[in-house]
């Protein structure tokens, strides 16, 4: 059975200078204004999926609980167009989740951090985990090198092999142990 993903009004698929393909919008949106409404399916941390294309939800940040999440992350698969948004240190956008109190799910949705013009190519921060670091290409001015969250404990995470391509310090290790 084929499956059509579904379109959304305003912005479109391409082949991006980045990384494989992106979204870039067709039409100015403002900030603050919702580009993309998610569509995907759940995922508990421990059931085995391709997790390329899904957004990590962690489920004490949600209001609400995910039934069967037991306070663990679960993991958003994207089936939408912004499955192939890319990420940047300097993104234009930013992914909100709340919980749904009718379907009792978590929904996600990207918001312009800016005033985005048509053509631009859409991007948010990955923000991955420290153990879970890889090296970033996005080209901002900015860029931290490595895609990983700017928290001082998640850099203190990232693998020795990694670090070289690390743009800003590394916290002082005592201070994070202190810190936690």
């Amino acid at each position: 059975m084929h499956v059509e993903m579904p379109i959304v009004s305003g912005l479109r698929v391409v082949r991006s200078a980045v990384h494989g393909y992106g979204v870039i919008a067709e039409r100015r949106f403002e900030k603050g204004e919702i580009l993309i409404h998610a569509e995907g399916f759940l995922y508990g941390e421990d059931e085995a999926f391709d997790d390329t294309y899904a957004l990590v939800l962690p489920t004490d940040d949600l209001p609400g609980t995910y039934t069967g999440s037991g306070g663990k992350q679960i993991f958003y698969d994207l089936v939408d167009q912004s499955r192939w948004i890319n990420h940047s240190c300097e993104p234009n956008s930013n992914v909100e989740s709340a919980m749904d109190p009718e379907t009792g799910r978590p929904v996600a949705w990207w918001v312009a951090a800016r005033d985005i013009e048509a053509g631009e190519e859409i991007f948010y921060d990955y923000a991955f985990v420290g153990t879970a670091a890889e090296p970033c290409g996005c080209g901002a001015p900015t860029c931290r090198g490595l895609i990983v969250d700017p928290d001082p404990e998640e850099l203190a995470q990232i693998p020795a092999s990694l670090r070289t391509h690390l743009r800003i310090p590394l916290p002082d290790r005592a201070r994070v142990r202190r810190a936690g």
